[in-house]
């Protein structure tokens, strides 16, 4: 297991934040930024704190616990329209989400559907995709984590679940199941977790902020360039093994630019507002000012 305590320059007198992270392909930039030294380079001092599920890391940085995170940009939108004041900084996951059937069921005869809690990208790929797969009928069952659809999915207690790689990628090379969608085929280019903070940390401490995204970029682009020391990395973390990672970084990998996709963000927006996740359109919820300071910031994807 990789160490998840603080990492500073020389022990010495870099600026400490704590960073809430889950788990997943879309994670792997803040790993390896961590494990890598790049945070410390940047003179801030990290310490990684695992969430059990995406919804308990935007509570984390509300109450103070953490001061950045790598969530669902859709739950930092859905906490801005309530005035929790969150912020997006950077993008990481793109097209993160897939759909996934059990081998022995064809997808004709798909009766019930695991997702997540309402409001990330696992759960609204999802639902963009029902009436594409002639789901309409099938029974939509939740889970209270990610981890809860994977678990229903291996124990057959489902005939498909909405996941994030790298575990769709695992689910097909274990045999257990296969990719029949992904959040590309609904919203090209996509973003998914992103690097998030609260209003209050970007209007006190710029800097920081500023400091955290350059190190996190050099996050992804360490990734696409290291694929093998990522997934060894990652591993540590995620819990499964590197060549699962490894595999599915060669399908998707975390791309700073994604949360530039103003399209396909636009659509999922709407989406959440015809499925009644907010009352009002959000808005303000990202703030690419520090993104456009890295000149050497990964390409989005066309």
């Amino acid at each position: 297991m990789q160490g998840h305590g603080p990492r500073g320059r020389d022990g010495g007198s870099a600026r400490a934040i704590v960073i809430s992270l889950l788990r997943g392909v879309c994670q792997i930039p803040a790993y390896v930024a961590h494990e890598r030294g790049f945070f410390a380079d940047a003179g801030v001092e990290t310490r990684l704190q695992l969430e059990p599920t995406a919804w308990t890391a935007p509570r984390a940085l509300l109450n103070g616990e953490a001061q950045c995170a790598v969530i669902p940009w859709t739950r930092a939108a859905l906490a801005a329209a309530r005035g929790e004041g969150l912020v997006v900084v950077c993008g990481s996951g793109c097209e993160e989400a897939a759909v996934v059937v059990r081998r022995d069921i064809d997808v004709s005869e798909v009766r019930r559907v695991c997702v997540p809690l309402r409001g990330g990208m696992k759960d609204l790929t999802a639902m963009a995709l029902i009436d594409s797969l002639g789901w309409q009928d099938a029974q939509v069952m939740r889970q209270p984590s990610g981890d809860g659809t994977i678990i229903a999915l291996f124990g057959e207690g489902c005939d498909a679940a909405s996941m994030v790689e790298p575990y769709a990628t695992m689910m097909e090379a274990l045999g257990i199941g296969r990719v029949v969608r992904r959040t590309g085929d609904v919203w090209p280019g996509a973003p998914g977790c992103s690097l998030t903070t609260t209003t209050e940390l970007r209007d006190s401490h710029p800097d920081l902020v500023a400091a955290v995204v350059v190190a996190f970029i050099r996050g992804i682009e360490f990734t696409h360039e290291n694929t093998a020391e990522a997934a060894r990395i990652a591993s540590g973390y995620i819990g499964v093994h590197a060549r699962f990672i490894e595999a599915a970084l060669a399908r998707n990998q975390p791309d700073a630019g994604a949360i530039r996709n103003a399209s396909a963000m636009e659509q999922i927006l709407s989406l959440m507002l015809e499925l009644g996740y907010a009352s009002r359109r959000p808005s303000g919820f990202a703030d690419l000012s520090f993104l456009d300071r890295v000149p050497q910031m990964t390409p989005s994807r066309p």
